[in-house]
């Protein structure tokens, strides 16, 4: 039994130093940040442009919605899929990634002539995420969402394309005027509404982006954001950035410092726990909201698996960095929190069974 409990202290050491080292990782920014360059990523103009539907099946709706007030409807139908397509400008050997919400049955998502992804048929929105590689020549892409013959309506929200705008002499060098007016326009316990004034470009805004400090904290595509998961009776301040979709962000708008309302009962004492929190199917809860309304305040994050060559991956395919996980992660780190990740799964291909060693496993 001695033996035993010796050999179980060493692996959870021997784990515990393989979170920290993974832990460390992921919270590495990296080295430029990605912009959505497509337009009325969140149909928020009221108006399909410049997105274009097959058989005029697609639609503005005000419900359901994933973010702000407007989404996308296709209504598929026995003879057709409701395509709804963009083109963009884009940069040849490069590496974009693509994500949009989506809701409906085989919902699709992807790059014309390259990579997509699907959903089967989620109640609420789901998330998916694709990342492809233009081509040596490259100058455009066309990105699309559709559904499936007589499976009925569709809905796609949020749709956003991260990665340099298109290159060449006539690229977009000129950044957006900075956003005026940022006032509150309201707040509870835990969130504080705020709205601006519309910053001008050459080009075309495509995206707000709206800060607590040098923290961002999310991104929008018209003049007013609310911001939740914030702690209550807290002072925050915040500025909102605009950008264009090449890239070019603003300065920062005016300053703006709000108390949050105090909050009801319930406690203050300490909470010992550390809930699972998977970024990879379904609809999973926004972890600052989880945290401002249970005093939770760090999450087990599953499931680190190997790559391939005792490369860690969440899932075995998502990046350490760049994606919806390292998003969750800044949340939570955000709001004074912090994350375990745990390393295993239902299936898969475990990281330890893959590492020639100890050492190269911590590592």
């Amino acid at each position: 039994m001695t033996m035993l409990r010796r050999s179980r202290h060493r692996f959870l050491a021997l784990l515990g130093t393989a979170a920290l080292a993974l832990a460390g990782a992921v919270a590495l920014p990296g080295t430029a940040e990605a912009a959505n360059i497509l337009s009325n990523p969140g149909f928020e103009t009221g108006s399909l442009s410049p997105w274009s539907c097959s058989g005029n099946l697609g639609s503005i709706v005000s419900s359901p919605v994933h973010g702000g007030s407007k989404a996308l409807a296709g209504a598929a139908s026995s003879s057709d899929n409701a395509q709804c397509t963009q083109t963009v400008s884009v940069q040849p050997n490069t590496t974009y990634s693509l994500s949009g919400w989506v809701r409906g049955s085989y919902v699709y998502l992807g790059v014309d002539g390259g990579a997509s992804t699907w959903t089967t048929s989620p109640s609420a929105y789901s998330q998916l995420t694709v990342s492809f590689t233009t081509g040596a020549s490259q100058t455009s892409a066309k990105i699309y969402v559709h559904g499936w013959y007589a499976q009925g309506t569709y809905y796609a929200d949020d749709v956003s394309l991260d990665g340099p705008g298109g290159g060449g002499g006539g690229s977009d060098t000129q950044a957006p005027t900075a956003p005026t007016g940022l006032k509150s326009t309201g707040k509870t316990s835990s969130s504080v509404s705020l709205s601006w004034s519309a910053s001008s470009d050459n080009v075309g805004v495509s995206a707000y982006d709206i800060y607590s400090g040098s923290n961002k904290l999310l991104s929008v595509s018209g003049t007013s954001a609310t911001v939740s998961g914030l702690s209550a009776s807290t002072a925050y301040s915040f500025t909102v950035k605009a950008r264009d979709a090449a890239g070019n962000t603003s300065g920062a708008s005016n300053s703006v410092s709000v108390t949050t309302d105090a909050g009801g009962g319930g406690g203050t004492g300490f909470k010992q726990a550390a809930p699972y929190l998977y970024e990879g199917w379904g609809d999973p809860p926004n972890p600052t909201t989880v945290m401002s309304a249970t005093g939770i305040k760090w999450f087990t994050m599953a499931f680190v698996l190997d790559s391939g060559g005792c490369n860690p991956a969440w899932d075995g395919s998502r990046a350490l960095t760049g994606g919806v996980d390292q998003t969750a992660i800044n949340q939570i780190r955000s709001a004074g929190g912090d994350i375990v990740p745990s390393f295993g799964g239902w299936q898969g291909s475990k990281l330890g069974a893959n590492c020639s060693s100890g050492r190269g496993l911590a590592g």
